[in-house]
């Protein structure tokens, strides 16, 4: 899925736009989402692409929403060596759009912290 420069602005918001598009960050604690804890499934801002099952959600106390695992085939990684240090950079498999950045602290079963910006995401609950 591709979009210009101008169609992306268009379809965002601000917010979504700087972390998604340009690589950004939201501040910590200031996503809603952070405290969203019903049954469903968080998925891409930009192209609605499933990404993770609330049932891998967990409270890193980050301030970010974390996952310990995405949904399969949802995610793509990259090296990120910004802001002096080396990162895995997890983007959209679809859009390409970067969602935040996945670290080996998380919990079992995986070991990994998929942190993400709750702007970037966008949360449909579960039918029923």
């Amino acid at each position: 899925m591709t979009h210009s420069d101008a169609q992306w602005r268009k379809l965002l918001s601000a917010a979504a736009y700087d972390v998604l598009r340009q690589q950004g960050t939201e501040a910590p604690f200031s996503s809603p989402l952070l405290n969203e804890h019903r049954a469903g499934i968080f998925g891409c801002a930009g192209c609605a692409l499933p990404l993770f099952s609330s049932k891998t959600k967990y409270d890193s106390g980050t301030g970010w929403p974390s996952f310990w695992a995405p949904l399969p085939d949802a995610v793509l990684t990259a090296s990120d060596n910004s802001l002096f240090m080396e990162r895995t950079e997890v983007h959209c498999r679809r859009c390409g759009g970067h969602l935040g950045h996945v670290f080996t602290d998380g919990p079992p079963p995986t070991g990994l912290r998929y942190c993400m910006n709750g702007v970037a995401l966008r949360f449909t609950p579960a039918a029923g």
